[in-house]
């Protein structure tokens, strides 16, 4: 198992000459200093892990107790995990929906003490387009704990406090919430979670460090507010970027635009902001993006890796990427981990104490993730399956959905609606569809793709007598999951995605790729997307095989 040793120590970015003093600013520096200075003691050894998590089960049940769903479950102060285990069933959205409606409506005291004025709404769900995850108070402070110490377990890991001494861009949702119109008792507004928490900055935090600031943070249109952000920022002190890799390329391209000049263009955003440090990253995979973003945002660039949701912020980078990411304990979460073998989606009633804490899980294995939250989603699986790299201190990786989903760009796509998409295309016009898969295509500028966007992989029966044309099927399928998913509409509409490309392969093609890997006949199912291209790479060396043939 792994532990981390004292991190070498970065030479601080050259400052840039105009940063002009200020008395706030120094002592900022000062403050963050002794706080990066404590987390790089904390971070040497993980024994603290477990007894943080057994704190945070006994302060969420104290407060749990005293709600409908906790009395509902027999939550009480002080019980033992036990008892937790036993008593309170695990649970998907689709559980918590009729109580999430209840709050919605402003009852106060269901799922968490008191009433909830904040809903995220997150797409991906199989009973509808739309959830709504309560944003409490207690939850508000959780994001705002975790961001925090996530930056601090950055400036811990480099070895300097220099990327408090700029600005911070976040590439964030739109601040514009909407009013919940069932809420009679008090106001309530639901909208990007990213949008939320930015609300709801700590004031020296918006003061010192966050842009694009807050006029921007409400444009809801993409284009438009990169164009905004790139006026703002191309001359202030940047020292931070975070966000999903597909839109800081594009950020990169529209900021590198503006601070052209007759006689120069910047060769990229350090370029531009010389004391640029560090890029977070989060929620797809940024493997596929490293080459593209070196090029564009700069070579000397720190990446830290985090692990957000909308349900909780799970993990964080505290060593080297390939240590797998470190579990934030001690931020308000409880977690909990169902061994994958045992999952059975519709029997969760049944699984409840098959789960282990913190203390119980080994490395090596796939564990279904389950959250407690200070938002009272009490044992909720939210889909994700995690494996562990160490446990002396607990770092994990990503390894994937409980349902397949396809999020290279940060567009939540679920099996259910790339299946339903297909089919509807397929309905109008006749055709039958033998197998389908989509993958990822990244943008690559050696190829001149600027732009991400999906590819589908498709098999249908031949002999229809309309004949099936990739550039129909992909119109098509682009108009249809539109309609389906809101985050994949949002990203075709501002530029992060562009028209989806679809390859009609010839007859047998995904049985041959199904015999090559041994998985032809029984119940063996090609998977119907990947936020990678490990699927569509082989069909791709098949169907060569297979029409040389």
């Amino acid at each position: 198992m792994n532990s981390l040793a004292t991190p070498p120590r970065a030479e601080l970015p050259k400052r840039q000459p105009s940063r002009m003093f200020s008395p706030t600013r120094s002592l900022l520096s000062v403050g963050v200093s002794f706080l990066t200075t404590r987390t790089a003691r904390k971070l040497l050894d993980g024994k603290d892990a477990v007894p943080a998590q057994e704190r945070t089960l006994k302060r969420l049940c104290s407060q749990l107790a005293a709600t409908v769903y906790g009395r509902l479950h027999g939550i009480e102060p002080g019980m033992t995990y036990a008892q937790f285990q036993a008593r309170v069933p695990l649970q998907t959205y689709e559980g918590f929906g009729p109580f999430i409606e209840r709050m919605k409506a402003g009852e106060p005291n269901i799922l968490w003490p008191g009433s909830c004025q904040f809903y995220a709404v997150s797409s991906g769900t199989t009973a509808g387009r739309t959830k709504f995850l309560p944003i409490t108070e207690a939850m508000l402070e959780h994001f705002r704990k975790a961001g925090l110490d996530s930056l601090l377990y950055y400036t811990a890991r480099v070895g300097h406090s220099g990327v408090f001494r700029g600005k911070h861009l976040f590439l964030g949702g739109s601040t514009t919430l909407s009013q919940l119109d069932e809420c009679k008792n008090q106001a309530a507004f639901a909208g990007d979670l990213s949008g939320i928490t930015a609300l709801n900055l700590p004031g020296w935090v918006e003061k010192h460090l966050y842009e694009p600031g807050k006029s921007i943070a409400q444009v809801a249109d993409w284009p438009t507010k990169l164009e905004a952000i790139a006026e703002r920022t191309w001359n202030r002190d940047i020292t931070l970027l975070a966000g999903i890799p597909s839109w800081m390329l594009i950020l990169a391209e529209t900021v590198k635009a503006r601070a052209t000049t007759t006689q120069n263009t910047p060769a990229n955003l350090q370029a531009v902001w010389p004391n640029l440090e560090c890029l977070i990253h989060g929620g797809v995979p940024v493997g596929p993006y490293i080459e593209e973003l070196r090029t564009h945002i700069g070579p000397s660039v720190n990446f830290h890796e985090v692990y957000p949701a909308s349900e909780g912020f799970i993990a964080t980078q505290d060593a080297e990427s390939a240590l797998g990411l470190r579990l934030m304990t001690d931020v308000g979460l409880f977690f909990e981990f169902l061994p994958l073998k045992d999952y059975q989606p519709d029997n969760l009633e049944a699984l409840g104490e098959r789960t282990v804490p913190l203390a119980g899980v080994r490395t090596g294995l796939d564990y279904v993730l389950i959250l407690s939250t200070p938002a009272g989603l009490t044992r909720y699986v939210i889909g994700d399956v995690v494996r562990f790299i160490s446990t002396d201190i607990p770092r994990l990786v990503y390894v994937g959905r409980t349902a397949l989903q396809l999020s290279a760009f940060g567009e939540h796509v679920i099996e259910k609606e790339l299946t339903d998409s297909l089919v509807a295309v397929c309905q109008r016009h006749g055709w039958s569809v033998v197998n389908f898969h989509v993958a990822p295509l990244f943008s690559d500028s050696t190829s001149g793709q600027r732009r991400g966007r999906h590819e589908w992989w498709i098999e249908l029966k031949p002999n229809t007598t309309e004949t099936p044309t990739g550039p129909v099927l992909a119109a098509e399928l682009d108009v249809e999951l539109k309609r389906r998913n809101d985050d994949y509409e949002a990203k075709r509409n501002g530029g992060g995605l562009t028209a989806p490309e679809v390859k009609l392969v010839m007859p047998g093609v995904f049985e041959q790729w199904l015999r090559s890997k041994g998985k032809w006949g029984g119940q063996n199912k090609t998977p119907r997307c990947r936020s990678d291209r490990e699927i569509a790479d082989g069909l791709a060396q098949v169907a060569r095989f297979h029409n040389e043939a």
